[in-house]
């Protein structure tokens, strides 16, 4: 059951991660999705949504491997 807690808390990051990506895409090609007004507001959020996605799976697997001593000695806690 904790494996698939897990599992849930990081699909939900990556999927936002993959919707900031999306975003992004549709700015470059023009096209507007409707809660945004302005394309370069659309390319704001979805970058926000990207680098927060990425940032927590990679916090996780950082927290992850140092808990199980599988970082360079300069990550391990003192």
């Amino acid at each position: 059951m904790v494996r698939i807690v897990a599992l849930l808390i990081l699909v939900i990051p990556g999927f936002l991660a993959g919707l900031g990506i999306k975003l992004m895409r549709d700015m470059l090609f023009g096209v507007s999705h409707p809660p945004f007004p302005f394309l370069w507001m659309q390319f704001i959020a979805g970058l926000l949504l990207f680098v927060g996605g990425l940032g927590f799976i990679a916090g996780f697997i950082f927290r992850r491997d140092r808990k199980n001593n599988k970082v360079q000695d300069r990550f391990k806690k003192q």
